[in-house]
């Protein structure tokens, strides 16, 4: 992954250059210098590259010289024998030269290439500058986020529809490992199915991808600082076969896999948007999250995702990117989720997004708002590494051009699974959103088949409740809001614990409570 190294030597036609990509790292909090470390590294390849050009262009002048003498000899001309030897003997000196010159250019330019991808995506102007996620801005909300008096955490509820086995999975697999049974397992796969057909209905191509991927096309597409922390290693590397060895990953999400789906490959502009619902089973570490969210499935090793991936054109990307913020949005209202969208600083981006909206959906019991939706607009970055190129590069056209790739959850199973448990309990059992009933067989409540579980002595201390006030946001394509999401507000009146947090939308519809869904 990397920038154009163009952005690197001088202000291009789009008025980007070396400045443009120092301040996108300031607004990252980033290092400054690996720009100009960057730059001496580009500068050194390039002089690299003109010693080789020179020598092989002095090595073809030589050849020429020493045909055209042979050709005078056999025509019985006359030829300086001096000058002859003195050719050869400087066509079998530029030749050995050749060798290091190659090594000193491939050298150089492995040294640019790597240190390209610790440079991040050119951040947008809208994201908002901060090093600290208490400062994402809130873009819009939906619907009322009511705490719940009395009630269950969602661990509690999945263990009283005996819908799975956390102690047993941690028997088997260790820590943050679990056996989804029963109703999990069907909740499971009706949420599953919803998201696929839901994305099917808005023009996306189901895909059911590989679970691991090969080293070397993993490093095209995910942050270096990856492997170590998020991806779980499969094989040690023997080279066998070259095209198929032994060292792979684990896939933590099935943007990985789709964006080497079109690997080298040149897309026909008219073809853009290409839109597909990755379907996987992903795997993560969870490096660096030890103590957070321990109850239950909500952050676990192993886990279910259906995946918005586009691939589109350049000019296109922005208005795709909240085209499938929307698309989230929907599937959500759909199953009477309020929530939140905010987005994360220039700080907390990964080094692929130039923007990044996460979603964050209500959690009655916990009284705060969780994670279950991210959407980034990665331009090109990606595009770049896997040489996915958006048309044919005209004549006299320096610059290449790639297709901009964006991803977006649409829905992370085991997560939205407990924020249904929570927002749809009542005192009979789980009551399952209309949407999801086809998928279940037409069942309108799931009753509660266990006593709820012995509850840790540490138990979450509850959060504010979702902010409202608001300032405008420069980035919608609507009348939305914006607002630093640790503002606090005043708490929403309490429902009665005897009733449902949220309606569904399928059944009574909430109402936004900003100007309107982009």
């Amino acid at each position: 992954m990397g920038l154009d190294i163009l952005l690197f030597r001088a202000d291009n036609a789009d008025g980007q250059g070396p400045e443009s990509v120092r301040d996108s790292q300031r607004r990252r909090f980033a290092p400054v210098e690996l720009v100009d470390e960057v730059i001496r590294l580009d500068q050194e390849w390039r002089t690299a590259r003109f010693n080789l050009d020179q020598a092989n262009k002095e090595l073809g002048r030589l050849k020429k010289s020493i045909g055209e003498m042979q050709i005078a000899k056999k025509k019985g001309k006359a030829v300086s024998a001096e000058d002859e030897q003195a050719a050869l003997a400087k066509k079998v000196a530029l030749e050995a030269s050749l060798e290091g010159l190659e090594h000193k250019e491939e050298e150089a330019k492995n040294a640019v290439d790597a240190k390209l991808p610790h440079i991040g995506n050119i951040v947008h102007p809208s994201v908002p500058v901060s090093a600290d996620e208490k400062d994402n801005l809130v873009y819009k909300t939906w619907g009322e986020p009511v705490p719940l008096e009395g009630g269950h955490y969602h661990s509690e509820l999945l263990a009283m529809i005996d819908g799975y086995d956390q102690e047993r999975g941690t028997k088997v697999g260790g820590h943050r490992a679990y056996f989804l049974k029963g109703w999990g397992v069907k909740l499971n796969l009706a949420l599953i199915n919803y998201g696929i057909t839901f994305l099917e209905s808005k023009g996306y191509t189901p895909m059911h991808t590989p679970f691991f991927m090969k080293k070397t096309v993993m490093a095209l597409t995910a942050q270096l600082s990856e492997f170590d922390d998020q991806l779980y290693k499969v094989g040690e590397g023997t080279v066998k076969d070259p095209d198929d060895y032994d060292e792979k990953y684990l896939i933590a999400t099935s943007e990985q896999p789709l964006s080497g789906f079109h690997l080298g490959e040149w897309m026909v502009p008219s073809s853009l948007p290409l839109k597909y619902c990755g379907y996987s089973t992903n795997f993560r570490k969870e490096a660096g999250a030890h103590g957070r969210d321990t109850w239950g499935i909500f952050r676990v090793h192993q886990f279910e995702k259906i995946e918005q991936f586009v691939l589109s054109k350049p000019s296109e990307s922005w208005a795709v990117h909240e085209e499938m913020l929307a698309t989230a949005e929907e599937f959500y209202q759909s199953l009477g989720f309020s929530y939140r969208v905010v987005s994360i600083v220039s700080g907390a981006l990964n080094n692929a997004a130039a923007k990044k909206y996460d979603l964050e959906a209500w959690f009655p019991k916990f009284r705060e708002f969780k994670e279950l939706v991210s959407c980034s607009n990665c331009t090109d970055y990606q595009a770049r590494s896997l040489e996915v190129r958006c048309g044919m590069k005209k004549e006299g056209v320096k610059k290449k051009e790639y297709v901009h790739m964006l991803n977006s959850t649409l829905c992370a199973t085991e997560r939205t699974l407990c924020c249904l448990l929570e927002n749809c309990q009542t005192p009979q059992g789980i009551r399952v959103p209309a949407p999801l009933r086809p998928f279940l067989g037409g069942v309108e409540i799931i009753p509660y088949t266990k006593p709820c579980p012995k509850r840790p002595s540490t138990v979450p201390a509850p959060t504010a409740a979702a902010t409202t006030t608001t300032t405008s946001s420069a980035t919608a394509s609507t009348t939305t809001t914006a607002t630093p999401a640790s503002t606090p507000v005043t708490t929403p009146a309490v429902t009665p614990a005897t009733t449902p947090a949220v309606t569904p939308a399928a059944e009574t519809p909430a109402k936004p409570t900003t100007g309107g869904s982009s």
